[in-house]
């Protein structure tokens, strides 16, 4: 398998090199793609390094930031490069690199495999109740609204065949670019009828560096998956 594993990121110095060494170890096959957003604090430079000692890690410089802006500018970049699969996932180990494994099993059957906190055997460390509470309404909330019959809409850590990102309008996006886009992606796919599968994983808090989730997001989320269903439409 052609994977490329991408880590959109915007000050992760403490973390990037591990999380790229944790994330090669899975397998051979696999390739990082760091999307940095000009971090100040030199993750950009740290993973330049890395990649001049290692054919396996690659990376964009983009001047703006932006979450959905970095994840498709990743999307595009594996659609250019002519990767067979693409991985997206966060760069702080909230997201357990060994479950890339399970993904590239699953992959043989469905176009998507969705790592979902809502399943089965699913969950989240380290969180206050109240982060609980509204993290589980604000998916509900965008389950609902776009008609997405996934458990977990709003999550990050995703594997998907590149002929599917192709097959999308990458240009086209509704959604506020300074935001996570995944509910978008998700429900673009499910309307043109991909094989999209669910399997359980823990997400767990950082243990390093700054949370970037603020109320100010949380209501921008919120307000942006509104503007999907009026403007995009349900599944």
């Amino acid at each position: 398998m052609n994977t490329i594993v991408m880590l959109p990121t915007y000050n992760e110095r403490e973390n990037i090199r591990g999380i790229i060494e944790a994330v090669l170890e899975q397998d051979p096959s696999l390739e990082v793609l760091v999307v940095d957003d000009s971090s100040p604090d030199g993750t950009g430079e740290i993973v330049d390094r890395m990649a001049s000692e290692d054919p396996r890690v690659h990376i964009i410089h983009r001047k703006e930031r932006g979450r959905g802006t970095a994840g498709l500018r990743g999307f595009k970049w594996a659609v250019e490069k002519g990767y067979d699969y693409l991985v997206e996932m966060d760069s702080d180990f909230s997201h357990d690199p060994e479950v890339i494994k399970e993904f590239l099993k699953e992959i043989v059957d469905c176009d998507v495999v969705v790592g979902s906190r809502y399943v089965e055997g699913g969950g989240a460390e380290g969180w206050s109740p109240i982060r609980k509470l509204i993290s589980g309404v604000a998916n509900a909330y965008a389950r609902a609204l776009l008609g997405l019959k996934l458990r977990d809409c709003t999550g990050g850590f995703k594997m998907f065949r590149v002929e599917v990102l192709k097959s999308l309008d990458l240009e086209g996006y509704r959604s506020d670019r300074n935001i996570y886009d995944g509910p978008e992606t998700l429900l673009r796919i499910a309307r043109k009828g991909f094989r999209m599968k669910e399997i359980p994983i823990t997400f767990r808090e950082r243990a390093a560096g700054k949370s970037k989730i603020t109320f100010n997001k949380i209501l921008r989320n919120i307000l942006n998956h509104l503007n999907l269903r009026l403007k995009v439409g349900g599944a």
